[in-house]
């Protein structure tokens, strides 16, 4: 999957209701075996509950089951991340081969599921591989996929996809209704805790080093027409957030949408943030819009590119995604700003 068609996902969304398929030739009574959920490092001994479970979704809706949920079924790469974090193996995920190529945060075990597009997944796969809650993202309660979801007989928990009036907020709530639906609360707690003495001792080692310049601004792209297409990070992004959690500051000041904080912009666009470090995603992708910069002569000119203050994030590093991508995230920060 390409960074455009990502990006075209997160757009679409917050415009129209998602398009769920039902098509396929997936036979529904041959579910597939449960994944094996690792049992050493991190995840040995991690406590379950073990009694009904009611809850309120990010939408105001009761989810009701009569045991945490074990074998669940996930449509989002944060919400397929954090059911790992969890040490919850999914028996269903949404496009396989995307979540592998940007998240990198957590693992997918061998044996689950791909269902297919996170716009349009498969339901007969879905189905067929007999989960007992099914995860999806959503904007708006009224979203199509829930009422979809809904005409079947399992329980759809239904999480915020993003919030810019406060994203790592709201990353923390989703992982914290997960968390609940699998009765795993107490290890969310352990992993919470770490996430924010990550972030508290990043801050002190950036502070430590006293970067000559905080100023920053992050971005990813793709090819349009042949031109670079950028899209900055702005305030509101989780991205963007969690640097300035750390001490920094975001130069992106122009118009982002209302949900992932998300700009638009080309290449001359990136003038207006004077000497602000240059930060972009790094993941690898089948066309290399990073080579469209490198031809551009108002590209060659900026700040700072001309001071060689252009860094790529490791790759895999998902922006939208849990704890664990935004420890990642974290990192990639205090790696740029420490030297």
């Amino acid at each position: 999957m390409s960074l455009r068609t990502t990006a075209s996902l997160v757009g679409a969304a917050l415009l129209l209701p998602l398009a769920l398929s039902a098509c396929g030739t997936t036979d529904p009574g041959a579910a597939a075996a449960a994944p094996t959920a690792a049992a050493s490092g991190e995840c040995a001994g991690v406590a379950t509950s073990t009694g009904p479970v009611t809850l309120t979704d990010s939408f105001g809706r009761t989810v009701e089951l009569d045991k945490p949920a074990a074998r669940v079924a996930v449509l989002e790469w944060q919400q397929v991340e954090d059911v790992l974090t969890l040490c919850v193996a999914p028996v269903a995920v949404a496009d396989v081969a995307g979540y592998t190529t940007w998240n990198g945060a957590e693992t997918l075990p061998e044996g689950v599921t791909d269902v297919g597009t996170r716009g349009e997944p498969n339901l007969d796969t879905l189905y067929a591989a007999e989960p007992d809650l099914v995860i999806v993202e959503a904007y708006t309660p009224d979203d199509e996929i829930i009422a979809t979801l809904e005409a079947y007989d399992v329980p759809v928990l239904a999480t915020k996809g993003a919030d810019a009036a406060d994203p790592v907020a709201n990353m923390l709530a989703t992982f914290d209704l997960i968390a609940q639906a699998t009765g795993r609360e107490e290890r969310a707690a352990t992993v919470v805790d770490e996430f924010e003495t990550h972030l508290a001792d990043a801050k002190q080692q950036i502070a430590d080093a006293a970067p000559e310049r905080t100023d920053f601004v992050y971005f990813d792209g793709w090819i349009d027409g042949g031109n670079v297409a950028l899209r900055p990070f702005g305030q509101g992004s989780l991205v963007g957030e969690l640097g300035e959690a750390l001490g920094l500051t975001n130069a992106w000041t122009g118009e982002v949408d209302p949900a992932y904080g998300l700009g638009q912009s080309d290449i001359e666009g990136m003038s207006a943030v004077g000497d602000a470090t240059f930060l972009y995603t790094g993941t690898q992708d089948d066309e290399d819009w990073t080579a469209g910069l490198t031809k551009n002569a108002v590209w060659a000119n900026l700040p700072a590119v001309v001071d060689g203050r252009t860094h790529a994030f490791p790759a895999h590093t998902w922006t939208f995604g849990g704890p664990r991508s935004s420890e990642k995230v974290i990192d990639a920060y205090v790696d740029v700003f420490t030297k």
